[in-house]
């Protein structure tokens, strides 16, 4: 497995639509497991591939615990076919908005359908943690940060940061 780079705001990759993928077949299988091994590198609970450059409509999560063993769910082509009316709001960060946090609101559950990594197609009930990073992962394959749910100050602030931050890392 390899361990991708991953994309920083406001990098322009992360603005663009992802496609769907006809096919789980090696490649895409091979993707996800490097986008796996990215994650947990991160280290982070979601990671998508617009994040790594690939313009494809493929997202991984494990929201497990260190402690436990991993519980990865691969997903290509999601798509939420349901959402509560219920809502809850939690603090979420992102693999290419590194040390940046805000509180989003989001829907507390949703159902899904998806192609597992065995190119099987999956219907899905996720709740609480679960599915406020499915659907903030969902969101990259649509150019959507959890940054543009925020006011545009705040989400300006942010930006300026990012900027700095990059800044300072090209120095060194």
């Amino acid at each position: 497995m390899t361990v991708l780079p991953i994309i920083i705001a406001p990098d322009p990759m992360l603005r663009k639509k992802a496609t769907p993928v006809r096919t789980v077949d090696s490649e895409i299988s091979q993707l996800m497991k490097d986008m796996l091994e990215t994650m947990y590198r991160a280290p982070g609970i979601g990671l998508a591939a617009t994040q790594v450059g690939v313009l494809k409509r493929v997202v991984v999560v494990d929201i497990s615990k260190k402690e436990q063993l991993n519980e990865p769910i691969c997903m290509a082509n999601p798509e939420i076919v349901w959402s509560s009316k219920e809502e809850v709001t939690c603090e979420e960060g992102c693999l290419s908005l590194p040390e940046q946090y805000s509180e989003i609101t989001r829907p507390d559950r949703i159902k899904l359908r998806y192609i597992n990594e065995n190119n099987e197609k999956v219907d899905r009930e996720a709740s609480g943690l679960l599915a406020t990073c499915i659907q903030h992962e969902l969101d990259h394959l649509q150019g959507i940060l959890f940054i543009d749910h925020l006011s545009s100050l705040k989400r300006n602030i942010i930006l300026r940061r990012l900027k700095k931050l990059k800044k300072l890392n090209a120095k060194s």
